[in-house]
């Protein structure tokens, strides 16, 4: 049942009653912790349709509440807010609908509009990194959190496998590469990619510098380095078809792709569809061409086809450059028509992508809808900020990223060494403890990066991330870990297990509270979804466990002398266990038996 829809109803009937006046709605939030009750009305807004003193009103509709519904056990009123307090049947009824077959809190599957959610789409010149590893961790859980909400989702990504970038790469490894492969140096295919696209970019810099010690202009010499003209003969060489080029093409991106697919794996992501630019660069060319004709683009005197958009407040975008080759625009409108080609039922998309692309994805979007295409309405940009470090920023052409394989190991170990300083790992055998290491490092890696909102920067602290006390994914999962180690010693027999407790037991207030907090999960998965937010997940779970961990130091459990007190208690606690699970697995976190 819907309280707070059932409370609407009856507060709008008590003011028709009362003062013969309709609400157009009903104002509620939680009650402040210093007065007693569980959901407040605010009667403020009431006097715009409403006369009177909001003391008075406030006590006319709580007495009509008090007598009409049973959930409403009592109330209150201070100054202008009612106060009602909730009986504790209403929160056993709950707790009852709770099932361990069906998860609590996700919505029908597919029975909402089919959304694709495009994350990662990396350059294939270097390995992931960690700004990836927000991209990927961000667009994994909101294509999970949108799936609980009831959509389809369809996960893809477009791989950025063309360009000078990858050309760099190949042409430093024929120079300086003496036939290196995975195999024969020991390497990650990406990682030996990106350690000559470093390469190309030393010698590059190495030319500038005799270049210009011989007379050259500096802005000259970086555009006529020989490397770089060499480079850029190779994308044209590629671009015509050149079977050399393209053999060592596609041999280098094999290696590439090798190496991201283990990173993936071991971040736990995955994907439904995979777009290269490859094969979608040209895509959008056909499109600007037809609607040049009914007017939705203009040519100017060069030849080039552009939008003005400034009735939108942005500026004229270019579409097609006077030579007939397209820009990066062109493709992803391109793009977003294929998969909707592709993928007939889509009724949305999401693209996570850094906020340094804000204005691009703006004009796609405008575009998209100047064409008429009724799912353009329904595009999203999941923006969201740069990640740093406490020794600053990442520069990946030097070499000074933070690697996302070794940042993975990095919080394994980390995470090796504190749980080695707690203890607590008797009766574990070395597979045990190592498959333990890696589920609390990648669940402080992904949780202190998916509570903080998308749109905000972070600064990435790994050490602080693994600490088991405060809003940290560890402190979650060691809270998870307890609650498994009360019911293995709760030994609940197989009939406990589908016990129906009885709504006239009375709860301790640690219960209500807690139950209440484990009420809110199905709404918070909704604002999750429609606002694209992880960190309402996280943060929500993160109150959660806190609850509980109040009730466990202040509530008996498994000593409480009571039978069915003491069943109610270990039953809830599972429940709680379910609800940080299910949470968890929104965020792609595992949540582990014990620690």
């Amino acid at each position: 049942m819907d309280l707070q829809a059932v409370l609407t109803e009856k507060v709008k009937e008590a003011v028709l009653q009362a003062y013969d006046a309709s609400l157009p709605g009903v104002e509620f939030q939680p009650t402040r912790k210093d007065f007693e009750g569980d959901i407040t009305v605010v009667v403020f807004p009431m006097l715009r349709v409403v006369k009177g003193n909001p003391i008075e009103i406030g006590n006319r509709i709580g007495g009509f509440l008090k007598e009409q519904l049973s959930e409403v056990k009592d109330f209150n009123v201070v100054k202008g807010f009612l106060n009602l307090v909730i009986s504790d049947g209403y929160y056993l009824d709950f707790f009852n609908s709770i099932k361990e077959k069906a998860p609590f809190g996700y919505q029908t599957p597919a029975s909402k509009d089919a959304v694709m959610v495009e994350y990662s789409s990396p350059n294939t010149n270097k390995p992931l990194h960690l700004g990836h590893i927000r991209n990927n961790l961000l667009g994994y859980a909101v294509a999970e959190i949108l799936k609980a909400a009831g959509h389809k989702v369809y996960k893809t990504q477009i791989v950025n496998d063309r360009g000078i970038h990858i050309c760099k790469s190949m042409l430093a490894w024929q120079r300086f590469g003496d036939g290196e492969t995975p195999e024969s140096s020991g390497l990650k295919g990406d990682h030996l990619v990106g350690k000559y696209y470093v390469a190309f970019d030393k010698a590059y810099k190495a030319e500038i510098v005799d270049l210009v010690d011989k007379g050259m202009d500096k802005a000259k010499a970086e555009k006529e380095a020989p490397i770089l003209m060499e480079a850029q003969a190779m994308l044209r060489q590629w671009e015509a078809g050149d079977a050399e080029t393209v053999a060592l093409w596609e041999t280098m991106n094999g290696w590439v792709y090798d190496g991201f697919n283990i990173t993936y794996e071991n971040l736990g992501v995955d994907f439904d569809k995979l777009y290269y630019e490859s094969n979608t660069y040209l895509l959008g060319k056909d499109v600007v061409e037809e609607c040049l004709e009914k007017g939705v683009f203009f040519k100017k005197e060069d030849g080039s086809v552009w939008i003005d958009l400034t009735e939108e407040g942005l500026d004229e975008k270019i579409v097609l450059r006077a030579d007939g080759t397209a820009v990066y625009m062109t493709q992803d409108i391109g793009t977003a028509i294929q998969r909707v080609t592709d993928f007939p039922d889509i009724g949305g998309m999401v693209y996570t992508v850094g906020n340094e692309q804000d204005y691009h994805f703006k004009v796609l979007f405008l575009i998209l809808k100047r064409l008429g295409y009724a799912w353009a309405e329904k595009l999203y940009h999941l923006s969201y900020g740069m990640v740093d470090l406490p020794t600053g920023k990442m520069k990946s052409r030097e070499g000074t990223v933070v690697d996302a394989d070794d940042l993975i190991q990095n919080m394994e170990d980390t995470a090796a060494d504190i749980s080695k300083e707690l203890g607590k790992l008797e009766g574990y055998d070395e597979t045990a403890k190592q498959d333990l290491y890696r589920t609390i490092g990648l669940g402080a890696l992904k949780y202190y990066i998916l509570k903080v909102d998308p749109k905000k920067r972070i600064l990435f602290n790994p050490e602080e991330s693994v600490d088991f006390q405060g809003n940290t994914g560890p402190f979650i999962q060691y809270t998870y870990a307890r609650i498994q180690s009360i019911l293995r010693k709760a030994n609940i027999t197989e009939d406990e297990k589908t016990e129906v407790f009885d709504t006239t037991m009375s709860l301790h207030e640690k219960e209500k509270v807690l139950l209440k907090e484990m009420q809110g999960f199905p709404q918070v998965v909704l604002h999750a979804a429609e606002q694209h937010s992880p960190a309402l997940i996280a943060n929500y779970v993160y109150d959660l466990v806190k609850e509980f961990n109040s009730f466990y130091q202040q509530v008996s459990i498994l000593g409480e002398s009571d039978a069915a007190k003491k069943r109610f208690r270990i039953h809830l606690s599972k429940k709680v266990g379910l609800i940080i699970k299910s949470a968890f697995k929104l965020l792609g976190i595992t949540v582990p038996p014990r620690m």
